[in-house]
This record gives C-alpha cells, structure tokens and sequence, in this order.
C-alpha cells in the first residue's frame, strides 16, 4: 500500500484544503435549498396539481434560486407536466348565428365583455363536460356548470351564475361572446342575455373565442386531470374547488402576476387615469387596423395606457 497525505493530493491536483471544504459547504446548502423548495412545491401542488414549473416558480419564488435553475432541476426530478391534446369537438353547430362583436374592441374593465366556452373531461371512462365563462378583462370565472351532457341546460345554470352576481346596470351593453354552438342559441339562453340587455357574439374558428379555451385548458390540466377523478361527484366538488383556486390564488402573466379577484380589487382603487385600456384582437386583424385601433385606444381614452388582447 502506498502511503500519501492530503496535502500532496490537494498540491497534485492544483487545489486548496479550503477550496475542497468550501465546495462541499456550497453543495451542502444547494442540496439543503432545493429539500426546503421540495416542500414548497409539494404544497403547492397539493392545491394546484397540474401547475406549470416556470408558472409555479413565480408563485413560490423560492429564495436563492433562479428561474432557469429551478425549472431545470425540478425538471429532472420529475416534475414537470405533461399536457394532453383535444381532440374532441364539443360544437354542436347551430343554424342562427351572430355577427363577431369584440374584433378590434375597446375593453377598459369589468363585464364590458364574457366569453363562454365548453370542454370535456373523462372520468373512469365516461365523458363529463364543463362550461366556463369568463370575464376577459380580469379573466375571472364568473361562472361555470359540470354537465353530464352536452345539452343548453349546463350553459343556462353557468349563465344564471354568472348574471346573479352582478346587477342590472353592471350588465347592461356587456358582450357576450361565445362559438357558434346550438347551446348559445337555445331560446332560454338568448332570453336571459336580452333581458339583462347584454349584446350577442360569435366568432366562427378557435383563436376567436381564446380566452375561454385557455381556462378550459387550464382548469382542466392544472387542476382536474392530475387527480384522475373516479366519480362525477369528485368532478363537480374540485371542479368547485378548482374554479375559487384559479379565481383567487393563481397569478396571470397577463395580470402583473395577480390572481383575477386581486386585479379587480386593485383594479377598482385606481384613479381611471391609471386603469388600463385594451384592445381585442385576433392574427388575422391587418396591421393598418392594428395602427387605428392603438390611435383610438388613446384619443378617446384619454390617459389610459395602450394594450392588446392577442385572442392567438
């Protein structure tokens, strides 16, 4: 056996005992901040399950650790989301359809326009489906049914929902957007969004009514699909669940990081000068529309800033 000491190892290889020592101190603490990130992530999982990483970082915002650094090391533990396609239409065409009212709309706050979609979910083997509409300036839920059938029933209790949290002078001139799906045209349907004198729209692909399609995804992949429901009474209470979740803790890039309910609050406190104004539009607006629209935005709003609501 042949005899060495640290010292001539340490020499041989060009490094220092204080070097080697303040090296293992560095891993010791990176391997301490991410058991302690662990937990956080695990926490909140527990309530959002199918949360995206680079989504989940800015929630936690874990000290000591950037954002690249966090997605790349949770990526390799194993926590990133794998996100499934739709492939199923839930569009019963109808025969009446509307003419697209929020192209290229002026949207300065609250109930000004809703957009309103339906998706499916499949639980132990049956399909379930879930409408949602939205407020498209704070993209809160303000209202959603779970449905075993694709009938107007659900989107009529998803309506009722939503009008009853608002009064009548709130409502009125609110566009409601939708697809053009028999369930938007169902008489009962048109006679509550007439009688709270809220205008009808439709768009006729995708991209029109985005909005609504982006919380279907979400709700579903984030919240719903993670927990691989086993009954219908499990769908409706954490879609429930789900729905205040997203309405009151989950923040939006598109919001300064707020959750929907903390925009409208903050939202509500400030001098109008300082609300913001947007407008919609979709990839198919022309760039000499796009110009007009940003003019317009600011002539008749004054001192509101200018955004858009890409619906892409």
């Amino acid at each position: 056996m042949i005899g060495y000491s640290l010292n001539e190892l340490y020499a041989a290889a060009d490094i220092s005992k204080q070097g080697v020592w303040d090296h293992f101190r560095r891993e010791t603490a990176e391997l301490n901040l991410i058991r302690k990130v662990i937990g956080q992530v695990d926490d909140r999982r527990a309530e959002h399950p199918g949360e995206g990483l680079e989504k989940l970082y800015w929630q936690i915002q874990p000290e000591g650790m950037g954002r690249d650094k966090f997605c790349d090391i949770f990526m390799q533990l194993g926590y990133g989301v794998r996100r499934r396609v739709n492939r199923m239409r839930t569009t019963i065409p109808a025969h009446k359809v509307f003419d697209n009212l929020i192209e290229g709309r002026l949207v300065s706050g609250p109930n000004q326009v809703w957009q309103s979609d339906i998706t499916y979910i499949k639980v132990a083997g049956r399909f379930y489906y879930l409408t949602f509409i939205i407020d498209v300036y704070t993209r809160r839920i303000v209202g959603y049914a779970v449905s075993d059938n694709l009938r107007a029933d659900a989107n009529i209790k998803a309506l009722k929902m939503a009008v009853n949290r608002f009064s009548w002078d709130e409502l009125t001139g609110c566009v409601h957007h939708s697809d053009r799906g028999s369930q938007y045209t169902e008489g009962r349907y048109l006679k509550i969004l007439r009688d709270h004198q809220m205008s009808i729209s439709m768009g006729g692909r995708a991209q029109d009514n985005a909005f609504a399609e982006r919380v279907n995804g979400v709700i579903k992949n984030e919240y719903l699909i993670p927990r691989s429901l086993k009954t219908f009474r499990q769908l409706t209470y954490y879609s429930k669940q789900a729905v205040a979740d997203y309405n009151t803790k989950r923040h939006h890039g598109s919001l300064g990081r707020c959750s929907p309910a903390d925009y409208e609050a903050t939202w509500r406190q400030l001098p109008t000068h300082k609300q913001k104004v947007e407008v919609i539009r979709s990839e198919n607006t022309p760039n000499f529309l796009e110009a007009s629209l940003q003019t317009n935005a600011i002539d008749t709003s004054c001192q509101y800033p200018y955004c858009t609501l890409h619906l892409n």
